[in-house]
């Protein structure tokens, strides 16, 4: 693991655009696992400049997100199709047909899980961004979901959506299921960035980091990946510094 400890909340986004611009150069045609959350916004916005700039481009890139929530369109406010659309598609010179979300409201959850699968098995990522959740997760991949999963639904931990419902009016809207890309596909990425900011995220990363390998801390199975860069700040790396 390269671990790369930033001052501040915008230093671990232009590390994060640093890295996104040195793999869109180096592979223009590149294929990009994305993530939503708090923690990727400022980079999504540093990327945003960067084409603006004509210092990278987006034209020829094709993209996976990690999730959606379940039973909520695209169109809604806090989907992640909406996310992505409003924090980074929509501002930069990608083809949208080239995006590619879990369907939330497929008719037959299961075959969406499936048809997901067998995208990703045609087009192989290049680099994955990654966050992790105060229990450990990646994706919404929550603890004691098995390393070989592959696309699946899950059922989200209490904790989870206690972490989310800031995007929320209160609880109760938070939904309780979500479609993830399982840790098998997460694994599979040939280049793996995490980056997470805050004290809340410390405790999850040093288990990640120095803890076993174990189900009980889905991120610590990355600490088996040959290329994994996690960028974090001062407060999210307080424990393993």
């Amino acid at each position: 693991m390269n671990i790369i400890i930033c001052k501040s909340v915008h230093d671990v986004a232009l590390q994060g655009y640093e890295v996104f611009k040195n793999q869109l150069i180096s592979k223009p045609h590149s294929v990009l696992g994305l993530a939503t959350g708090s923690s990727p916004i400022l980079l999504y916005e540093e990327l945003i400049k960067g084409v603006k700039r004509q210092e990278v481009s987006f034209k020829e890139v094709r993209t996976f997100n990690l999730d959606e929530y379940v039973g909520m369109d695209g169109q809604h406010s806090q989907s992640y199709a909406s996310f992505m659309r409003h924090h980074l598609f929509n501002q930069i010179d990608i083809d949208i047909n080239n995006t590619h979300i879990p369907n939330g409201i497929a008719i037959d959850l299961n075959a969406e899980c499936e048809l997901y699968n067998t995208t990703l098995e045609h087009h192989h990522i290049d680099m994955q961004l990654l966050g992790i959740g105060s229990n450990g997760h990646i994706g919404f991949n929550e603890p004691y979901t098995s390393f070989d999963s592959v696309t699946h639904v899950v059922k989200l931990k209490e904790s989870t959506r206690s972490d989310n419902v800031v995007f929320f009016n209160s609880i109760e809207e938070v939904p309780t299921h979500a479609i993830s890309m399982g840790i098998a596909n997460i694994m599979k990425a040939k280049k793996i960035v995490l980056i997470a900011i805050g004290k809340k995220k410390a405790q999850a990363l040093y288990n990640m980091i120095h803890g076993p390998i174990h189900e009980s801390c889905p991120g610590s199975i990355l600490q088996t990946h040959p290329d994994v860069t996690i960028i974090l700040d001062e407060e999210a790396a307080s424990k393993i510094q």
